[in-house]
């Protein structure tokens, strides 16, 4: 295969072009260091690295034409400051749809858009979320734009594959809880929790489903990618603390959640498993602990979040 990924440098992204190099296919990465890093992906032969933004219609079509891909895997997205709306429609809207035209254009075999399961609301209707629960993602920047990114791709003549996601943890992640909790932990800072309840999603684990994604198993349209099981965050950082080593365990505060943050967020697999007979492996606290020991060998700088309180006070 000869795959584009945008966001391959970041966390979901380069774990996917390892992967990919592994098995012989041919890779190209385009990224603007956003939130992506260098040192995420080691030179390889079969690997070529394009910086610059995905918003650059010029450099996209010429990457497409040069290359001449048959698979997409648009991983790219911004979402390091909430207040940034420019950069979060330039990005998620504008360059979603340039990326869809020219893999069209190309007649690209398949592309596969990595989708938030906030573009449900901060207030689910239903748990588990079904895929026939109604389009809400006005709550935050990330969402609307991630939604209507979707929506362009759907709206053209592509063969798609959206898979809306659970929370994606792993090593080489720095958003969310999991990451924050390790900084502050390391470097003796208080360190709180929110009544929350989220669904965790190892990253090996939904490598393994777009690598089947892209051999073009699945339908055209759209996925949950979920355990069906949701966990409160207060048992996220219980698992931390263990796999630091820690025994300050039980003793965090536990805090009202912000406007801007859902309750709980549970999707339901069932039609994932029907289509690909994809279920998540690793449990919640293997996971972590794998997430932790990289943590520990190469540390964590910044950190990012969609949500505004968090992002502010951070």
């Amino acid at each position: 295969m000869r795959v584009v990924i945008t966001g391959g440098a970041g966390f979901i992204g380069s774990h996917l072009a390892d992967h990919l190099l592994e098995k012989g296919h041919q890779v190209v990465v385009i990224d603007n260091y956003a939130t992506g890093h260098r040192d995420n992906l080691r030179p390889h032969s079969e690997l070529q690295v394009i910086e610059g933004t995905i918003a650059h219609s010029e450099l996209v079509n010429q990457v497409f034409d040069q290359f001449q891909p048959d698979r997409v895997v648009h991983a790219a997205a911004s979402y390091k400051d909430p207040n940034n709306w420019r950069e979060d429609s330039s990005t998620n809207v504008l360059g979603t749809a340039i990326i869809a035209q020219a893999a069209e254009r190309l007649k690209v075999m398949r592309m596969i858009y990595l989708q938030t399961a906030l573009c449900y609301g901060l207030r689910p209707l239903e748990q588990p979320i079904t895929l026939n629960h109604p389009i809400r993602p006005e709550g935050s920047s990330y969402a609307i734009s991630k939604t209507a990114g979707e929506q362009y791709i759907a709206l053209g003549r592509l063969d798609f594959v959206s898979f809306r996601l659970a929370n994606v943890y792993g090593p080489r992640n720095l958003s969310g809880p999991l990451p924050i909790f390790f900084q502050r932990l390391i470097s003796n800072k208080p360190c709180f929790v929110v009544d929350t309840r989220r669904d965790f999603i190892y990253v090996d684990d939904l490598i393994e489903i777009i690598l089947i994604a892209l051999e073009g198993y699945g339908k055209k349209g759209f996925y949950h990618i979920s355990s069906g099981r949701d966990y409160a965050i207060k048992d996220l950082f219980d698992m931390t603390v263990r796999a630091m080593g820690f025994r300050c365990e039980g003793n965090v505060q536990v805090q009202p959640r912000n406007p801007d943050d859902a309750p709980s967020i549970l999707l339901d697999p069932s039609k994932t498993d029907e289509d690909f007979g994809w279920k998540v492996k690793t449990p919640l606290e293997t996971g972590v602990s794998r997430a932790i020991a990289w943590y520990k060998e190469f540390g964590v700088g910044d950190t990012y979040t969609h949500l505004k309180q968090f992002a502010e006070n951070r």
